[in-house]
């Protein structure tokens, strides 16, 4: 078993104990933590796309999710009984030097985190997330990285969902002792293509493809 595995097995025995705020109906099923923070960008972005992707998940895997994210704050105590952190949102992002040190934390301890650029937060996540872990880099995911892989195939990396400035899509990740603990989707705004259809009139291929990666990145994240 992975170190994440075990980290997670772990903090699934503690989430039945401790007091979580809407961290599902049964704790057994997995829901992703849909991270609240500080400096004013709009952590709340698009409600309908985490509930879709758990939704996504449920049918075309065998695993048992929530119906629902949960949100939470880094100096949350539930934060601990998330082994999957999100975060997106345009604008402005803000870590105390408190909360940097408890997403160290969590980062080094199992837990991951994905960051889906969306306009206007790249710069400042950049920032912030290098007070989180000063020493390590935001790396270019090739695309022969497993996250590209399995279970769908995205030979040219990450797919294009939303244009922002031009360019073509990347991925990064940042890596503690050899396990990837960040994956940022930077210039292709997946998360907006698992918002409800209305929301960004995104024709359904690119709302598959965007789900698909989706679901890549959670399965990496939970076997990795």
């Amino acid at each position: 078993m992975t170190k994440r595995g075990r980290w997670w097995l772990l903090l699934l025995g503690a989430a039945l104990i401790l007091p979580i705020e809407r961290l599902s109906a049964d704790a057994s099923e997995f829901t992703i933590a849909r991270l609240k923070y500080g400096g004013g960008g709009d952590w709340y972005n698009d409600p309908s796309s985490v509930p879709n992707l758990l939704a996504f998940l449920r049918t075309r895997s065998s695993l048992a999710t929530a119906k629902e994210e949960v949100h939470v704050s880094l100096m949350d105590d539930q934060l601990f009984a998330c082994p999957f952190l999100f975060m997106t949102g345009h604008g402005r992002i803000a870590f105390t030097p408190q909360e940097a040190a408890r997403l160290r934390i969590y980062l080094t301890s199992g837990g991951f985190l994905f960051a889906d650029d969306d306009y206007g937060m790249d710069e400042h996540f950049r920032r912030e997330i290098a007070k989180v872990l000063p020493d390590h880099e935001l790396l270019e995911v090739p695309f022969s990285h497993p996250i590209f892989r399995s279970p769908f195939s995205f030979p040219e990396g990450l797919p294009k969902t939303h244009e922002h400035d031009g360019g073509v899509p990347q991925g990064f990740a940042i890596f503690h002792e050899g396990r990837m603990v960040v994956f940022y989707a930077y210039n292709c705004n997946i998360s907006d293509g698992w918002a409800d259809p209305e929301v960004h009139h995104d024709p359904p291929e690119v709302r598959e493809q965007a789900l698909q990666m989706g679901m890549n990145i959670v399965v990496y994240a939970l076997t990795h």
